[in-house]
C-alpha cells in the first residue's frame, strides 16, 4: 500500500476542521462573556464574575467540579484519540514485515497483539479470517471496527453525561432560588418591594446560565470526538481490508469471487 493512498484516505476521513474552529471560537466567546463584567444601566453597582458565582449558591460547586472534570476528560481524549495513538505511523510497515517473515500469519497476529493500538485489534480480526475470502475479511474487520468504535465512544461518554446533567443542576439551583425569593416575599405578607423580588429572581437564574455555559461547549466537544472516532475507524477498515487481501494474494491466496 503506497503512502499516497494512506494520505488520501486520512484526509478523506479527518473530522471537518470547520467544526473544530467553530468549537474553539465558542470557547473563546464563552470565556470572554463570562469574564466580562455585567453593567447595569440603572445605576446599580455592576456585577463581576466572582460576585455572580457567589450569588449562585451551593449549586455552583458541583457545576464548577463538572466543568473541571469535563476539561480534563476532553484534553485526555483529544490526546488519546490522535491518529498516531489509534493507527501508529509505523504500524503498517511493521505488520508487513511480520507477514513476510511468517506467511502463516502467526507473526502478524503476534505483532497486532503487541501493538496495543485499536488498529491492532481490527487487523487481527481480518488476519484470522484471511483463508475464508475477501468478503469474510471485510466482514471481520467491520465487526472488529464496530467493537473498537463502541469502546472508544464509551470513553467519551462522560462528556455527554456532563452536558446533560449541567443544565439540570442549573435548573435545580434556579428552582431553589425562586422558592427562597417567593418565600421571603410571603413571609413579609406580600409587602416586599418589586426590586427585592427581581433581585432574588435574577440571582436564581445565575445557576441556569452557568449550567448552559458548561453544557453547550461540552456537548460540542463530545460530538467532535465521536465524529473523530468514526473517521479513524472507517480509515482503519478501508486500509485494513485492502492490506490483508493484497498480502494474502501475494502468498498465493485467491480471494473468493462474488
Amino acid at each position: 500500500m503506497n503512502k499516497s493512498y494512506m494520505t488520501n484516505q486520512t484526509a478523506k476521513h479527518h473530522p471537518p476542521r470547520v467544526l473544530f474552529r467553530v468549537l474553539c471560537l465558542l470557547f473563546i466567546t464563552t470565556g470572554a462573556v463570562m469574564a466580562a463584567e455585567v453593567v447595569v444601566d440603572t445605576g446599580i453597582p455592576k456585577e463581576t464574575l466572582f460576585s455572580l458565582i457567589r450569588k449562585g449558591g451551593v449549586v455552583m460547586i458541583p457545576l464548577g467540579i463538572s466543568s473541571i472534570i469535563a476539561v480534563a476528560l476532553a484534553v485526555e481524549r483529544f490526546i488519546s484519540l490522535r491518529q498516531e495513538k489509534v493507527l501508529p505511523s509505523g504500524f503498517l510497515e511493521g505488520l508487513g514485515q511480520a507477514w513476510d517473515a511468517d506467511p502463516s500469519g502467526q507473526a502478524a497476529l503476534d505483532f497486532c497483539n503487541r501493538s496495543g493500538a485499536a488498529a491492532g485489534h481490527v487487523f487481527k480480526a481480518g488476519i484470522a479470517s484471511r483463508h475464508h475470502g475477501s468478503e469474510a475479511v471485510s466482514r471481520a474487520i467491520e465487526d472488529a471496527g464496530a467493537r473498537e468504535a463502541g469502546r472508544m465512544k464509551r470513553s467519551v461518554r462522560g462528556l455527554s453525561v456532563i452536558a446533560g446533567v449541567a443544565p439540570l443542576l442549573g435548573l435545580m439551583g434556579t428552582v431553589f432560588g425562586l422558592i427562597s425569593a417567593f418565600q421571603t416575599t410571603a413571609s413579609r405578607g406580600g409587602a416586599a418591594k418589586p426590586a427585592d423580588l427581581a433581585t432574588g429572581i435574577y440571582e436564581a437564574l445565575v445557576t441556569t446560565a452557568a449550567g448552559l455555559v458548561i453544557a453547550v461547549p461540552v456537548m460540542l466537544v463530545y460530538q467532535y470526538l465521536s465524529h473523530r472516532v468514526d473517521g479513524l475507524i472507517d480509515h482503519i477498515d478501508e486500509i485494513g481490508t485492502e492490506f490483508i487481501v493484497q498480502h494474502a494474494r501475494g502468498d498465493g491466496y485467491q480471494a473468493e469471487e462474488g
